[in-house]
């Protein structure tokens, strides 16, 4: 069933990590690489079957593709799964088989952090192979890259403001931000910064608290965030919160947000759309991260980051366009953006091959 499900997916290549020694267990699947090498975090979790590891590393290498693609980086789309439980089952022999495995694959595929992997756990991937960003700044990485994922946020949010209402004013609006981490939290506070009105929500009480302690948020219910009367909803954790039970409950005019995969399914980003209600796509709007990462490729500048992150703002313009143009809904408008954009390149003939990643900058040490 394996080659069937690639079928599906259109994946290039998935390559099973198996190091007895080391404990490791890991799947890197390459989505597509006509735009350049595969680039996407490795996950860490511990998954309760080998099938479901397989459906989510295929599920997100495919959305890379699509996020890479609008995001207009020269870049494909990859992810890296490692099963284990990040709270014990990490070790400096499990990170350093997983670097070898990503060396192995000569610069195909490029990673980074993701969930339950930290810039301390990419150290060690990062002393057997150089095809990782992401790295600490000491070795000429970007670092964290939370605080431009949540510019990136607010430039697609300007964007999406100005198709909904006509104007880019953040502080008019009110806000429902649903997940206060590292991004959600940066986002709060870029909201603060312009006057806006702000709901939130996490499970982490502490954060809430600092949310209203710092910027002078409202704290809700973790069920409550629904049925707030605002302008515009947030979600910034889990994906799927747009559903069949939350949809009908909605307030808000548009749905603008950093988290991944927001729409539960097609079928409810059809109905937001009969709804009225204006969608930011996610992969569009929360790409600041792989933006920034990216820039390690050729060098890192934070100013360059930070120039790159406006270009949020004239993707979503465009996505919109077309959902226009074609009478479709703006999450199909997106993925049709990433389609064109990896055909027209695809049909390039570029007489000296493509170049392989520079990583110029960045010290290594073992």
């Amino acid at each position: 069933m394996i080659f069937e499900t690639l079928d599906t997916y259109g994946h290039e290549q998935v390559v099973f990590c198996h190091n007895k020694d080391a404990g490791l267990k890991a799947i890197i699947a390459i989505h597509n690489t006509v735009l350049g090498p595969a680039l996407g975090g490795t996950r860490m979790w511990p998954y309760k079957t080998e099938a479901d590891a397989l459906n989510d590393v295929l599920r997100l290498s495919r959305g890379m593709t699509y996020k890479n693609a609008v995001a207009g980086l020269n870049i494909g789309g990859g992810k890296a799964v490692i099963i284990g439980d990040p709270a014990k089952d990490k070790s400096e022999a499990l990170f350093r088989a997983f670097g070898q495995f990503v060396e192995s694959l000569g610069g195909r595929y490029i990673t980074a952090e993701d969930v339950g992997i930290d810039v301390n756990d990419m150290e060690y991937v990062y002393r057997e192979t150089e095809y990782v960003t992401g790295v600490h700044q000491v070795h000429g990485g970007s670092g964290d890259p939370s605080p431009f994922t949540a510019y990136g946020t607010l430039q697609g949010l300007m964007a999406t403001l100005n198709k909904k209402y006509g104007d880019e004013e953040v502080g008019k609006y009110s806000y429902a931000v649903q997940g206060l981490g590292h991004v959600g939290m940066e986002f709060v506070k870029l909201l603060r910064e312009r006057g806006a009105k702000i709901f939130v929500t996490d499970i982490n009480k502490a954060l809430v608290d600092k949310a209203v302690n710092e910027y002078g948020a409202e704290a809700v219910g973790l069920d409550e965030i629904y049925d707030v009367p605002v302008d515009v909803y947030s979600p910034c954790a889990l994906g799927a919160t747009v559903n069949e039970q939350t949809l009908p409950r909605l307030k808000a005019k548009v749905i603008c947000g950093a988290a991944n995969n927001q729409l539960a399914n097609t079928q409810i980003g059809d109905e937001v759309e009969k709804r009225g209600i204006l969608y930011a796509p996610d992969y569009a709007v929360n790409a600041g991260g792989v933006m920034n990462v990216s820039l390690e490729i050729d060098g890192y500048n934070r100013e360059r980051a930070m120039r790159m992150m406006r270009t949020i703002y004239h993707n979503l313009a465009r996505i919109y366009e077309i959902s226009e143009r074609d009478a479709i809904p703006t999450y199909k408008a997106a993925d049709r953006l990433a389609e064109e954009r990896i055909t027209a390149i695809g049909k390039l003939k570029l007489p000296l091959g493509r170049a392989q990643p520079r990583f110029q900058g960045r010290i290594r040490g073992h």
